[in-house]
C-alpha cells in the first residue's frame, strides 16, 4: 500500500470533482471505487472528503448553479508559497481565475489556467497535506495536461515548476512526462491533442488506479456513467476514459503487474 505523508513542491497534491450533483456523485464513486464520504459543515459548503481505507483520497464540491463550467475533475499542483507562484502564473503568460485564498486552516489554494487555456488547482499544505493513498485500486495514480499546443505547456510548467521533461513514444501523438528536478520517476505528463480530440478543450486529466479496467468499465456501465474511450492496452497498463452520470470525465488505468 503506497501511503503519502507529504508531497513535495510540484507534484499533483491533491484531485476534487466539483458536481452539479454531490449526493449522485457519492452514490456513484461509492460504488465504483468503495470510497466512505466525509461531508463538510456549511461553512465548507458540504464539501467532502472521499476515503479509502481510512486514508484521504480525493475531494467533492458543489458546483454553484450560476457557474459556467461543466462537471470536471480538478488537479492541483503542490507549491510553499501559492502567491508567489501566482505572480509567475501571470509573468509566463498564464491566468489567475481564483486568486490565492485561505482555506480556513487546512492550506491556502488558488486557480490558474496556463497559456494553452488549460485550468488547474494550486494548493499550498498546512493542515491538509494532500492525496494521502496514491496508485492504489481506488485512489490518484497519474495525470496529463492534454493541450493542443505541447512545446508551449511544456515551457510554461517547466519554468513555473523547474521540471525537466522527457519525450515518450506514443501511438497517435506526442507525449512527454514531467519529472522534479533530480527524479527519474515522472509526477504527470503532457500529451499533444490533434483531430482524435476534436471538439474537447484542453484540460487536465486524471487517472484513478483499478485492479481491473474492464471490470470497473462494467461498473461505471451498472451505476449509470458511460465508457467514453474502451479500454485499451498501452506500455503502462490497461486504460479507460469514462464518465459519472453528472459527465465528469476521468480515466482508469490498471497497471502492469511488476517485472
Amino acid at each position: 500500500m503506497t501511503v503519502v505523508t507529504t508531497h513535495p513542491p510540484g507534484e499533483p497534491t491533491w484531485v476534487d470533482l466539483m458536481t452539479s450533483d454531490p449526493d449522485g456523485a457519492r452514490a456513484f464513486y461509492g460504488g465504483l471505487f468503495d470510497w466512505t464520504f466525509d461531508i463538510g459543515t456549511p461553512e465548507t459548503f458540504g464539501y467532502t472528503m472521499c476515503f479509502k481505507g481510512g486514508h484521504r483520497v480525493a475531494g467533492m464540491g458543489q458546483k454553484p448553479p450560476d457557474m459556467p463550467m461543466p462537471t470536471c475533475w480538478n488537479v492541483y499542483l503542490g507549491t510553499a508559497d501559492v502567491d508567489a507562484t501566482c505572480e509567475a502564473i501571470r509573468q509566463g503568460g498564464g491566468t489567475i481565475v481564483q486568486p490565492p485564498m485561505d482555506i480556513m486552516e487546512e492550506g491556502r489554494m488558488a486557480f490558474a489556467t496556463d497559456p494553452t487555456g488549460a485550468a488547474f488547482g494550486l494548493w499550498q499544505p498546512r493542515k491538509h497535506g494532500g492525496t494521502q493513498l496514491v496508485d492504489e485500486p481506488g485512489s490518484f495514480a497519474w495525470c496529463e495536461l492534454n493541450t493542443r499546443d505541447l512545446p508551449g505547456a511544456q515551457a510554461f510548467l517547466c519554468e513555473l515548476f523547474g521540471y525537466e521533461a522527457r519525450e515518450v513514444p506514443i501511438p497517435v501523438t506526442k507525449y512527454v512526462t514531467l519529472h522534479l528536478a533530480g527524479h527519474d520517476e515522472p509526477i504527470g505528463g503532457i500529451l499533444q491533442m490533434n483531430e482524435h480530440w476534436d471538439g474537447v478543450p484542453p484540460h487536465w486529466m486524471a487517472y484513478f488506479a483499478t485492479d481491473s479496467t474492464d471490470a470497473a468499465c462494467a461498473r461505471v456501465t451498472a451505476l449509470g456513467g458511460k465508457v467514453c474511450v474502451p479500454a485499451f492496452d498501452t506500455p503502462y497498463g490497461r486504460i479507460a476514459v469514462v464518465e459519472d452520470p453528472q459527465g465528469g470525465t476521468f480515466s482508469l488505468i490498471q497497471a502492469l503487474p511488476p517485472a
